[in-house]
C-alpha cells in the first residue's frame, strides 16, 4: 500500500511520526515521506536519526494554521496522515484561543489542501478525549473529527477518501502514567499516587497505532473510524506491577480527566462493526457511491459501548510487568 508512493505526516516529528516513519521504511519502500511540523532542531535530530534513509526522507517547517504552506508542501502527495495537534490537556485549557487554531481550523486547511491538490488519502488521528470531551483539547478534537468525515461530502469526482483513527495514550507517551511512575520509582519512593483507585486504561503502543493507521490507508472509502481492540488494565495494577507492594495514596481525579477511556459510545452503536482486532463506526450519512461497509464486519448490537472498563480482555499485574520491559518512553 505505501510502495512507492509520497506520504506527507504533519506533526511528523512527534513520537507517532517518527514511529511511523521507521515503520514505513522498514516494512514498505515509499518513494518519499515528508515530514511536515514547525520545529526545525526537531527537523535537525530526527534527520539525524535517520540518516541512512536521507535519500527519501524529506524535511518541511510549516505549520497547519498556514493553507498556501499546506498546499504547496501537499504537492505530489499520495497520501496525508495528520498528527498535528495541541494535546496537553492544561495548556489547552488556559490557551483556548491557540487550540481552537492549531486543532480546528488546522484541521480545516489540511481538509482544503489536500482536496485542492489531488492527494488520494487523509488518515487523522483521534483521540479517546474526543468521546464525550469534558475538556477542551476532547472538545476540539470531536470537532476536528466531525470535519473530517465531512470532508468526504467535498470530494465529488475525486479519487481521495478521509477517514479517522482513535486510540488513547500511548505506553510510554509523554505526561502519561508509566513514565511519571517510573520517576517517582527511581527516585527512591515507596509510595506511587493514584488520582482514583477505580480508574482503568486501555493499553496501546506506537506500533500498534501505526498498523492502525497503514490499515485505515488500506481499506478506508471515506467516513470511517478505526478503532483498535486493545486490553485493558486498572491503574493500581500498574503500581503493582512497577512497584511490587507500594502503598497507594489516593490523591483525586484531576480537571478533565476521566475515570475510563471511552472508544465506542452507546449512540455510535447504531453504525459500529466488530472485526477480527478492530472496530469501524462508519458515518451515519452516507455522501457519495464511493463508500462502503466492508462485508467482512459484524455490527455490534444496539446498546454496545466499547471502553477501559467494560473490556473482554485485561492486563493482570504478571502480565503487565512482562508488558512494562517493553515500553519504550517518548523523550
Amino acid at each position: 500500500m505505501l510502495t512507492n508512493k509520497t506520504i506527507l505526516i504533519t506533526g511528523g516529528t512527534g513520537s507517532f511520526g517518527k514511529s511511523f516513519t521507521r515503520y514505513a521504511l522498514k516494512h514498505y519502500n515509499p518513494q518519499k515521506i515528508i515530514i511536515y511540523s514547525r520545529d526545525e532542531y526537531k527537523h535537525f535530530v530526527m534527520a539525524n536519526e535517520l540518516s541512512e534513509y536521507s535519500d527519501r526522507l524529506r524535511f518541511f517547517i510549516g505549520d497547519v494554521r498556514d493553507k498556501e504552506r499546506l498546499k504547496r508542501a501537499f504537492e505530489g502527495v499520495d497520501y496525508v496522515i495528520h498528527a498535528a495537534a495541541l494535546k496537553q490537556v492544561p495548556a489547552c485549557e488556559y490557551n483556548p484561543n491557540e487550540a481552537i487554531k492549531t486543532n480546528i481550523h488546522g484541521a480545516e486547511n489540511v481538509i482544503d489542501s489536500a482536496l485542492d491538490t489531488g492527494v488520494k488519502r487523509v488518515v487523522a488521528l483521534s483521540t479517546d478525549k474526543a468521546v464525550n470531551p469534558v475538556n477542551l483539547y476532547g472538545g476540539t478534537k470531536l470537532v476536528s473529527d466531525k470535519l473530517f468525515i465531512a470532508a468526504n461530502a467535498y470530494a465529488g469526482n475525486k479519487d481521495i477518501n478521509f477517514s479517522i483513527v482513535r486510540y488513547g495514550n500511548v505506553a510510554g507517551s509523554r505526561g502519561s502514567v508509566i513514565p511519571y511512575f517510573d520517576s517517582l520509582i527511581k527516585e527512591g519512593k515507596k509510595e506511587l499516587p493514584i488520582t482514583d483507585k477505580r480508574m482503568t486504561r486501555f493499553w496501546i503502543s506506537l506500533t500498534e497505532g501505526v498498523q492502525l493507521v497503514v490499515k485505515a490507508l488500506e481499506e478506508a472509502t471515506g467516513g470511517e473510524t478505526f478503532i483498535s481492540k486493545i486490553p485493558s488494565f486498572k491503574v493500581t495494577d500498574l503500581a503493582e506491577a512497577m512497584l511490587p507492594g507500594c502503598q497507594m495514596s489516593e490523591i483525586g481525579i484531576r480537571p478533565g480527566e476521566k475515570l475510563h477511556e471511552i472508544m465506542v459510545t452507546v449512540e455510535d452503536s447504531m453504525t459500529t462493526y466488530e472485526f477480527d482486532k478492530h472496530f469501524i463506526v462508519y458515518p451515519q450519512v452516507i455522501w457519495n457511491d464511493k463508500q462502503r461497509i466492508n462485508p467482512a464486519g459484524k455490527k455490534v448490537p444496539d446498546g454496545f459501548a466499547y471502553s477501559s472498563d467494560n473490556n473482554n480482555e485485561w492486563l493482570n499485574v504478571e502480565m503487565l510487568k512482562e508488558m512494562v520491559k517493553t515500553v519504550e518512553f517518548e523523550k
